[in-house]
């Protein structure tokens, strides 16, 4: 699993926003809900690149699991963790889809300095970054972590 140690999830900042409000608020289990099989499914943690207009990773999590299943089943089950407010959000958000993604994390860290995407595309070496998330090595994730001390 050497590069596969962490993954890169591109998160709107809605969502974002949603989860740091309820890791303040005492909640421990989260869960990002994608259409159909959405990476990551392996790896140790993730780290939340907070799309436009921000363009930087905010934070990072200990990644649990990814559970894939049909609409209704994974809502029953994992919905509770998912930022979403009720079940209707949660049906619109995956309108015309009858697979979802739930990846699941715990131990949510927010960055003291969040780390802009022109440092991120330097460290990596790249032009621009995958819009469905990538994953990093261990050493690529503990210097992100440094940085973002």
């Amino acid at each position: 699993m050497r590069g596969r140690y962490a993954f890169v999830i591109m998160i709107k900042e809605k969502w974002w926003n949603e989860f740091r409000r309820l890791d303040r608020s005492g909640k421990t289990n989260h869960a990002y809900v994608q259409r159909g099989f959405g990476p990551p499914k392996d790896g140790r943690l993730i780290f939340f690149y907070v799309v436009k207009p921000v363009g930087e990773i905010q934070g990072y999590a200990e990644f649990r699991e990814r559970k894939v299943g049909g609409i209704d089943t994974m809502w029953k089950e994992y919905g509770r963790e998912s930022c979403l407010q009720s079940a209707d959000q949660y049906y619109d958000l995956l309108k015309g889809t009858s697979r979802v993604s739930f990846i699941r994390f715990t131990d949510l860290h927010e960055a003291a300095n969040p780390i802009l995407s022109n440092d991120i595309l330097t460290t990596l070496g790249v032009d621009r970054l995958p819009r469905r998330g990538f994953y990093i090595s261990k050493e690529v994730a503990d210097m992100l972590i440094k940085m973002m001390k």
